[in-house]
């Protein structure tokens, strides 16, 4: 373990702590008045997740890489109590017995992003820090798959009469699903798939999605901020969501720069494994 581990941890755990004391806010926020139960252990994730943001302004790249990995570790169950409980609220909410105001999809949605987060906190603490490139188009899946969700999310939260937002809203979902069917296409055709030339015009297309989409949350952010917005949107979600167009345009610079370093063992063997022939797997 280096300092260069204590930086990428605080660098990627300040941003997902952040979202994922949003997430217990805005599941609050989903609550009936009657629902205290719910209510409760949605305060207790946001209380947790609060104390964690405070501590981590504490840390600097300086720290022991030792006290570093603790520290990922407690925040890693922190997020794994969030995750169980956004997993009970779906489970509620599919078999009707919790009606709330959020989508089952809404939650699903926190909790495939709780889930990330902590698998990148294992691969942090294993000493994984880069994108690989044989998972940049499963992850690439992730993210296009979220911005898909957020382009639904803002067209059932901005009221109807606003038909210009919710037309582009419903616009940006067409556009990320067949971005993300196309992504699963490649991904069932890997290794042949990752070929530099085909990755770099994926990773494009993807990018120049995510730009457009990031101008239009903006604006959506601003109205939300300024009440300017007609419709059941929440200040902190609009902005939690521009936020993530930016870390996904973070996201896709990696894969971009992972797709184009020199060859090295695994690449090499990856390429000859796909310039050579091979038979249909056994049935």
């Amino acid at each position: 373990m280096s300092h260069v581990f204590v930086t990428r941890s605080l660098e990627e755990v300040r941003f997902w702590c952040r979202m994922m004391k949003e997430h217990a806010l805005l599941i609050r926020y989903g609550f009936t008045g009657d629902q205290r139960q719910q209510i409760q252990e949605a305060d207790r994730c946001f209380y947790v997740f609060e104390e964690i943001e405070e501590r981590l302004y504490q840390f600097n790249e300086r720290a022991e890489p030792e006290m570093m990995v603790r520290f990922n570790m407690e925040i890693y169950q922190a997020a794994s109590n969030l995750w169980g409980f956004t997993r009970k609220v779906l489970s509620y909410s599919l078999s009707r017995k919790l009606i709330t105001h959020h989508y089952p999809l809404f939650i699903d949605h926190m909790s495939r992003e709780t889930a990330y987060f902590m698998n990148r906190i294992e691969l942090l603490n294993k000493g994984t820090f880069e994108i690989l490139r044989e998972t940049v188009i499963t992850e690439n899946i992730f993210y296009l798959r979220l911005m898909a969700d957020h382009a639904k999310f803002f067209g059932h939260m901005i009221d109807p009469s606003e038909r210009e937002l919710t037309s582009q809203a419903s616009d940006f979902s067409f556009q990320f699903d067949q971005l993300l069917l196309s992504a699963v296409d490649l991904e069932s055709m890997r290794p042949y798939s990752q070929k530099t030339s085909i990755l770099e015009r994926f990773i494009a297309e993807n990018r120049n999605a995510v730009i457009s989409f990031k101008e239009y949350k903006q604006t959506v952010r601003e109205l939300a901020h300024k009440g300017r917005i007609r419709g059941n949107l929440h200040p902190a979600f609009a902005a939690q969501m521009a936020r993530e167009a930016d870390y996904c345009l973070t996201f896709l610079d990696a894969c971009d720069h992972v797709i184009h370093l020199p060859p090295g063992p695994e690449n090499q063997a990856l390429s000859e494994s796909s310039s050579s022939s091979s038979s249909p797997p056994p049935v």
